[in-house]
């Protein structure tokens, strides 16, 4: 367990990851319960995090979950951070990713989601890239990912902004990583604008879940389902005159725009959005961009 006074005269907390130790764990040890290890927490950590959100979580709430102290925890992790690190790390691994086949590009550095720095491999001579292989159309493997990790961000809504926090660099979040480069190469846009490309994807998918998940979130806690939530809104809204001429516009693009349900505006929305950003890419790799 490191001391308070030791964590002092460390560097600047970088990442869980790059500590270049083993994780903690795998028995007893100093009288700790033998049935608590690092994937044991960070099990309890998401399940907490889903069940009462990330501004309600602390150690010593974790601590009573598993029933140990909190210094118990600290054998395993060293701070909440790492904890929170080690947690978004592991919803990522609910992503089902594409079966590219054989890896031809370098690893990432980093996860494709706010605030990352994602370092793709070379550009692919053609549509297809170094990976097509596979046999499926990088469109449609694009949308798979991409509608995933929506679904990641509404079901987990904490996890948006620990993304934006962290350098996502954990194995899940690589792969998450490396299987996006891999999938926007075979666009056939140049080297130089795939990091663009990335960006134009999985920026909007992250605002996208993110505004949904938090939406969805609020609608529970008020104890209603999103459409009660929704209905309840629009009913607040007529009672502001002055948002009355906005009101009515909104209505009426809404209306052309269809859908019965929340859920059916939100995947109409999604996925007509998704097309646009695909549309631009095929664009882009049509006039030759450079």
């Amino acid at each position: 367990m490191v001391r308070a006074a030791d964590r002092a005269e460390r560097p600047a907390r970088t990442s869980v990851w790059l500590e270049n130790r083993a994780p903690r764990g795998g028995g007893a040890r100093g009288g700790q319960p033998s049935s608590l290890d690092r994937d044991r927490i960070t099990e309890v950590t998401v399940r907490l995090l889903d069940a009462e959100g990330l501004a309600k979580f602390s150690m010593r709430r974790l601590a009573a979950e598993l029933n140990v102290t909190a210094m118990s925890v600290y054998w395993y992790v060293d701070t909440k951070d790492d904890l929170l690190e080690l947690a978004l790390d592991a919803v990522y691994g609910e992503l089902e990713l594409p079966d590219l086949g054989p890896d031809s590009g370098p690893a990432s550095g980093s996860g494709p989601g706010p605030g990352s720095d994602v370092g793709p491999g070379p550009s692919p001579a053609s549509g297809a890239g170094p990976d097509s292989g596979s046999g499926e159309d990088w469109r449609d493997q694009l949308r798979a990912i991409a509608s995933g990790y929506r679904a990641l961000l509404v079901r987990h809504p904490w996890a948006s902004p620990l993304a934006g926090t962290f350098l996502n660099i954990g194995p899940r979040s690589v792969a998450f990583s490396r299987t996006v480069q891999r999938v926007i190469r075979r666009t056939g846009l140049p080297a130089h604008r795939l990091t663009g490309a990335i960006s134009a994807v999985f920026q909007f998918v992250y605002g996208f879940g993110t505004i949904e998940g938090h939406f969805t979130l609020r609608s529970a806690e008020a104890g209603m389902s999103p459409d009660e939530y929704f209905q309840q809104a629009l009913s607040t809204l007529r009672e502001a005159p002055e948002l009355g001429e906005v009101l009515e516009e909104s209505k009426e693009i809404m209306r052309a725009r269809g859908g019965s349900t929340v859920e059916e505006m939100y995947e109409r929305d999604f996925n007509f959005a998704l097309d646009l950003v695909i549309a631009g890419i095929e664009a882009m790799v049509l006039r030759g961009e450079r």
